[in-house]
């Protein structure tokens, strides 16, 4: 079965090969070990506390072959983004010239640089290697992050945010950040990219110009990318619009990739999560319909997904095999909740 649970220090190896296979713009993951040792510590650390508001968390999840011990990927949440490091945006915004006199009207895209986010909680880090992209592992992957958040709410703002990757080349390059490089930074994307994977943005506010920037007087190939994802981000995308996420305006400073955003008792999957008992059969018929479960814990969430598992909304009550029960650490009589993948 394949099992989402918290990261551990042994997942160390798999982390690094992840963040390897990510490649340019999967700025959440940077190749430097000392980065992803900290982060599997700083997630450790977060899944330890006791709290009751979201502050400078960062929850790291990865998905296990419970059969084969290979780790297939990862997927992460942060509780409040921009706390202690600024989180900085583009929001697209418009400025009218009119001129009575000459009888001109002219309506232009202006892009101004601004922390409207802070406090919010991101999910972010989403990476399934490319062998095991079929089936529903993606889905799961993306989904199951709402279930943790919905059974612990307290931990996370009532605003949930994901920033999708923009627009780049096969060598990492950006055509907006090309012409953001030409006359403020003149660092190449990669560079700027890989300083911010490291934690480094005070050359953001160092750099950036600080009034707002007339879109058409960008290069048509910078323009042409603002609010567009990169090629293989477009599913990752598609997954969260039906979660009822939606783009309000807000770009990358980078690549010009769209934030997109949601209120989290809004989310589909917060929705619809059924909450019941468990109860254990020696076999349960295969469904239609694939369930991901999960067990509700911290510190030991685990959850998963299966056809042999049925609800009944009568009794409230998820009935599932041996094999399920135990992947996700769970004994007849406990508490279970999931959803229709």
């Amino acid at each position: 079965m394949q099992v989402l649970r918290p990261i551990s220090s042994e997942d160390f190896a798999a982390l690094k090969t992840i963040a390897v296979e990510s490649g340019h713009g999967f700025t959440s993951l940077p190749v430097d070990d000392e980065l992803l040792k900290n982060k599997i510590q700083r997630s450790q650390e977060s899944f330890a506390k006791v709290l009751n508001a979201p502050m400078n968390e960062g929850y790291l999840f990865v998905l296990e072959d419970s059969q084969t011990g290979d780790i297939l990927g990862t997927t992460a949440i942060e509780a409040a983004v921009g706390m202690q490091v600024p989180l900085y945006h583009y929001h697209q915004g418009k400025t009218v010239h009119h001129s009575s006199t000459l009888n001109v009207y002219n309506t232009v895209d202006i892009l101004s640089i601004c922390n409207d986010y802070t406090g919010s909680s991101e999910i972010c880090t989403l990476f399934l290697r490319e062998q095991f992209r079929r089936g529903l592992a993606g889905r799961f992957l993306s989904r199951a992050r709402f279930l943790f958040m919905a059974e612990h709410n307290q931990r996370f703002s009532d605003k949930v945010i994901a920033e999708m990757r923009g627009v780049s080349d096969e060598n990492g390059h950006s055509p907006f950040w090309q012409w953001l490089e030409e006359h403020f930074f003149s660092i190449e994307f990669p560079q700027a990219d890989h300083l911010v994977g490291l934690g480094d943005k005070v050359f953001i506010s160092e750099l950036m110009p600080k009034y707002p920037i007339y879109a058409n007087l960008l290069s048509p190939k910078a323009q042409a990318v603002i609010g567009r994802v990169h090629e293989k981000t477009k599913p990752a995308l598609k997954l969260l619009q039906k979660e009822g996420f939606e783009h309000r305006g807000y770009i990358d400073l980078f690549d010009a990739g769209p934030t997109i955003e949601a209120r989290l008792e809004n989310i589909r999957t917060v929705r619809e999560t059924k909450v019941g008992t468990l109860i254990i059969a020696e076999q349960v018929p295969h469904i239609e319909d694939t369930w991901a479960l999960s067990n509700g814990q911290l510190t030991e969430f685990r959850a998963t997904f299966t056809t042999e598992a049925m609800w009944d909304e009568a009794t409230k009550t998820f009935t599932v095999n041996h094999e399920t029960a135990q992947a996700l650490k769970l004994s007849a009589g406990d508490k279970i909740s999931g959803f229709v993948l």
